[in-house]
Order: structure tokens, then C-alpha cells, then sequence
């Protein structure tokens, strides 16, 4: 008979799991329940746990609270998807971002309201928004002992400007530096010139995050403070392994992460009841939202997102050229009942074209637009809204986009629509015959990722560029209002200058607003982790927390 002495985090914490301990593993006895943090001694026969009797020199274990599924080396975290994207490539996904945040560094962080930090670029300065230097931090090397220098960050933003989505979809990066030139000035000074001032260039740098790519042809050599061991794709399901370059630099952090693929949002939650996993990342995107009951067993966090579930509104052809009948199609859609309904409360009701954490939106103090059925029939009172209009939707992306369109469909009935809903399932063609082609009916669910808001106005309401997210919007005050906070250098001035945009896209609305999702993720107890709105992971003790 042996004792194992066990250190107890209520009792849901060694029941029925497999401990990782050193390069063993372990079969605990499932019956322990303490339920406080005091250890507790339990009687081993050699009969029944002969794993345990047999390891040489572990007569007696101890086992810390969080070393049921993680010691203090190894992070096992599931993730909808595991993968690392080319250079010229670029996605707002946020499982990709996850490993993106720990494996390499972008120019600068973002932070809610617009503010900038240092990443890569550890300062920086500028001559009236056209003249910047920026200066790369000291000591920044990729993984393969390749200093970081001016020249390969040139090469990099060069080749970036041309990034291409998982659609196969071109970002507007190029257009926005068609009069820019980017030069090295030394090893550590990008100098980046631009004919005129360009004072949201810094939004706009955080979508940049430099990596190289190894000699198998893989993304996966960064600056970040883990680099990958192991990264490979099979039939479309990855898998990595991370290490801590510097221990001694990050003494909180795990030495190792273990990244799992599983797309269902319900199985990574029950890899991580079951043990398997000890952090399940993006539990938002669970089918059925019943099952995030955030059980005491689990330590849970939540965030409003950045992103923006919206309609696309036909601004050129039907009802909805007409700005008053946009008005109506928003009075008419109850969102915070939407959200309690199809979200179940995990997401918050949208207000205008950006989240509550863009630069202007605190400034603007705006609230979501009033649940005003009658107010929209009074409206519609002058249009012939005999003839069905045409709502389309994706399967997802957005999340639950079915039920939303269900909700909203009804919602306009109600106010005297007929509505017919087009379901695309080719979400990559659904994607392409909206930005490309402007196939999107009267009405067509989309998300809305950019968390600058340079990027939400310019690409998807200015009538300036007829970019390739601009569905026909134009409002001459708007136009007025943007040109005037684009010219606005400082961080204050801009901000007050596109609240001022934001509420002018409340009055004459170019989409119907619908909500922004809440991220959703679930640790075992004592894991140190948080994921902005974002979609930034940090671990413990990291300061570079988008929240």
C-alpha cells in the first residue's frame, strides 16, 4: 500500500483524468472529492493502480491543482483551427491568430479606442503624418537566428501589400500605399514616406505581422517569444507544438503548447471536460449555446469581440436605395431580443458600423438604434412593398447566420415586407459574389472584422475608392465628415472626428446593424490566459493583452 498525496481544486479536478508527469503517465483514482485546496492522502493498492507502484522513485506524488491536464511545461489548447498562413497571405481567423500571437510579433498593438503600443517596432516618429521612421526593437531575431532587419521588414510589408484571403479575396493594403515608398535606413530604421498625411498609418501597421517562411515551405519562422517546433496539415486538420525560447524571460509561462485541431466548438469544450486539453479557445461558435453554462469545474472568460454581424443593404437597385426605407429595416429588427434569442445573450446589440472598441465609437456615445415597428410601418407607408425581397445568407460566418436570418426575416414581415431567404452553402462563393460581382439581393448577412475604424469607412462605406466591400453607399455628408477625420493628426482630434462619422452612418444607415458576437473560451483552474476582443491570446505574465 503507497499514499499519494494529492492537492485538491474542488473535486472535479482528478476524476477520471490522465496526468501528464514528466514523460509518464499516470491513471488517477477517480473518487477523490475534497473540495477545498488542502492535499489529501489516498490509499494506493498495487492491485489496482499498478502504473503508479511500479514508476521507480514515486512512491509518493504530488500533484498540483492544474497538473491535471497541464504541468508547469505543457499547454494543451484546442483550436477550431491550427494553421499558419504564407507571408502574402492573410485571414481574420481567429484560431489562426491565436498561435499568430505567440509565434510572431506584429509592427505595433492594437488596443481598444484606437490606441497604438509598441510590438516589433519598439518607437517611432513622424513628420506630419507623411514622413515616419520607425525603429525595430533591440535584439529582435527570428527563430532560425535570423536578425530582424529593416530590410527583411521592408521585404515583408513589400510583399504583404498583395495579400490574398483564404477566399483568394485582395485586401485593400496595396491601394492604400499606391504613393508610399518603404526604405531601409540601416539595420533597425523602416522609413515610410507617404505623399500625403496618412495619420491612421499606424491603425493600419497592426494587421502586420512579419514571419519567414522555413526551408519545407512553411510560415512558421517568427520573432515571438515561442517558436514551432513541429506544425503540419492533413486533409485540412493541423497540428503544432510551440516552445518557450526563454524560459528565464517568461518563468509563468508553459514551456511548451500543444495546439489541437477540432472544429466543433461542443468537442473542444468536451476534450477539455474530459481532460484532454486544458484551454478550448472560440466556444462562441458552438451550435447549440446552451451547452456554455460556465460550470464552476471550469475557469471561463468572455469578451465583446470587435467583430460586427450586419446586413448588407442594395444601396443601387430596390427599396433599400432609398435611405428612409434603411432607416425602416433597422426600427424594424428588435436586436437585443435577437441577441437573447439566437445568441442567448453571447453577443451585444450593434449601434453603427463598428464595435464598441474602435477609435469615435466612445466618443460618439452612441446607443443601438430603437426596436420601432410602428415608426417603420409609418415609413414604408410611402414605398410599394408588394413585391418579395430577397434576403441572402451564408451557413455560417457569421456564426448561427440561419437563425439570425430567420429572426430578421420575420422581423421585416412584420413591418410589411415579403421576404424570400437565399441560402448560399459555398461560403467561399457566397464571399466572392458579394465583393466581386455585388450579387447580394436586397439584404445579405455578412461580418464586418477590421478593428480599425480607417478600414471599416474607407473600405465598406466611402464612395471615394469603390472598393471591393462598397455596395453602393453614398451620403455627401459622410464623405464630407471622413475626408475632415482622415486629415486630423492627433489620436484625440481623429477620434472625436469619427464619432462624428458614426453618427452620421446611425442617421443614414448603409447596412442593418445586427450585433457583435461575444469570444468565448474555458480553461482548466489555474491556467493563466486571456483573448481580447480582438483575438489576441495571452499567457501569464505577457503585457501584450488587447484589452
Amino acid at each position: 500500500m503507497h499514499l499519494l498525496n494529492v492537492s485538491m481544486y474542488g473535486d472535479h479536478v482528478v476524476r477520471g483524468c490522465n496526468v501528464e508527469w514528466g514523460c509518464f503517465w499516470l491513471a488517477i483514482v477517480n473518487n477523490v472529492s475534497d473540495g477545498g485546496t488542502n492535499a489529501s492522502k489516498i490509499a494506493i493498492c498495487p492491485d489496482r493502480y499498478p502504473q503508479l507502484v511500479e514508476l521507480p522513485n514515486f512512491c509518493i506524488i504530488i500533484l498540483s491543482a492544474i497538473a491535471v491536464v497541464m504541468t508547469d511545461t505543457v499547454l494543451r489548447l484546442a483550436l477550431e483551427n491550427v494553421d499558419f498562413r504564407l507571408p502574402t497571405q492573410v485571414t481574420d481567423d481567429n484560431s489562426v491568430l491565436a498561435l499568430k500571437s505567440l509565434t510572431f510579433e506584429p509592427l505595433v498593438r492594437w488596443q481598444p479606442n484606437g490606441v497604438v503600443t509598441p510590438g516589433l517596432f519598439a518607437s517611432w516618429e513622424n513628420c506630419d503624418a507623411k514622413d515616419w521612421r520607425f525603429r525595430i526593437r533591440q535584439g529582435a531575431v527570428f527563430h532560425d537566428g535570423e536578425p530582424c532587419t529593416a530590410d527583411t521588414i521592408v521585404s515583408y510589408i513589400k510583399g504583404f501589400l498583395d495579400s490574398k484571403d483564404y477566399f483568394g479575396m485582395s485586401w485593400s493594403y496595396a491601394r492604400y500605399f499606391a504613393r508610399t515608398t518603404f526604405e531601409a535606413e540601416g539595420d533597425r530604421v523602416v522609413r515610410i514616406q507617404n505623399a500625403e498625411p496618412f495619420a491612421d498609418l499606424l491603425n493600419v501597421l497592426n494587421d502586420f505581422w512579419p514571419s519567414r517562411i522555413n526551408k519545407q515551405g512553411q510560415p512558421i519562422i517568427g520573432t515571438g517569444i515561442y517558436r514551432v517546433t513541429e506544425f503540419e496539415r492533413r486533409d485540412g486538420i493541423g497540428s503544432a507544438t510551440l516552445q518557450l525560447i526563454d524560459p528565464s524571460e517568461s518563468p509563468s509561462h508553459p514551456k511548451q503548447v500543444i495546439a489541437v485541431h477540432e472544429p466543433s466548438g461542443e468537442k473542444r469544450l468536451r476534450l477539455l471536460h474530459d481532460g484532454h486539453v486544458n484551454a478550448a479557445l472560440n466556444l462562441e461558435r458552438v451550435e447549440d449555446l446552451s451547452v456554455l453554462d460556465f460550470a464552476s469545474s471550469l475557469s471561463w472568460g468572455r469578451t465583446t469581440s470587435t467583430l460586427s454581424a450586419i446586413y448588407y443593404l442594395n444601396c443601387t437597385n430596390g427599396i433599400f436605395a432609398s435611405p428612409a426605407a434603411r432607416l425602416a429595416a433597422n426600427l424594424a429588427v428588435d436586436n437585443t431580443a435577437l441577441v437573447e434569442k439566437v445568441y442567448q445573450g453571447f453577443a451585444s446589440p450593434a449601434a453603427t458600423v463598428v464595435s464598441p472598441f474602435h477609435l469615435g465609437f466612445r466618443e460618439s456615445g452612441l446607443e443601438p438604434i430603437p426596436y420601432d415597428p410602428a415608426a417603420a410601418r409609418e415609413i414604408l407607408q410611402q414605398y410599394d412593398i408588394t413585391a418579395p425581397i430577397v434576403l441572402r445568407t451564408p451557413v455560417y460566418m457569421p456564426d448561427h447566420a440561419q437563425k439570425i436570418s430567420r429572426f430578421v426575416a420575420d422581423a421585416l414581415e412584420a413591418v410589411g415586407f415579403t421576404v424570400k431567404i437565399e441560402l448560399e452553402t459555398n461560403r467561399p462563393e457566397y464571399a466572392r459574389s458579394i465583393g466581386l460581382r455585388k450579387h447580394i439581393g436586397d439584404l445579405a448577412l455578412f461580418d464586418s472584422t477590421p478593428n480599425t475604424t480607417f478600414r471599416v469607412l474607407d473600405d465598406k462605406v466611402s464612395s471615394a475608392n469603390n472598393a471591393t466591400w462598397w455596395l453602393g453607399y453614398h451620403d455627401e455628408e459622410f464623405q464630407e465628415l471622413f475626408a475632415r477625420a482622415r486629415k486630423e493628426l492627433t489620436e484625440h482630434n481623429r477620434g472625436e472626428a469619427y464619432a462624428a462619422c458614426l453618427k452620421r452612418v446611425q442617421q443614414n444607415p448603409p447596412w442593418l446593424y445586427v450585433a457583435h458576437p461575444h469570444v468565448v473560451w474555458a480553461t482548466k483552474p489555474g491556467v493563466a490566459m486571456n483573448v481580447g476582443p480582438s483575438g489576441v491570446l495571452t499567457l501569464a505574465g505577457e503585457d501584450k493583452s488587447d484589452l
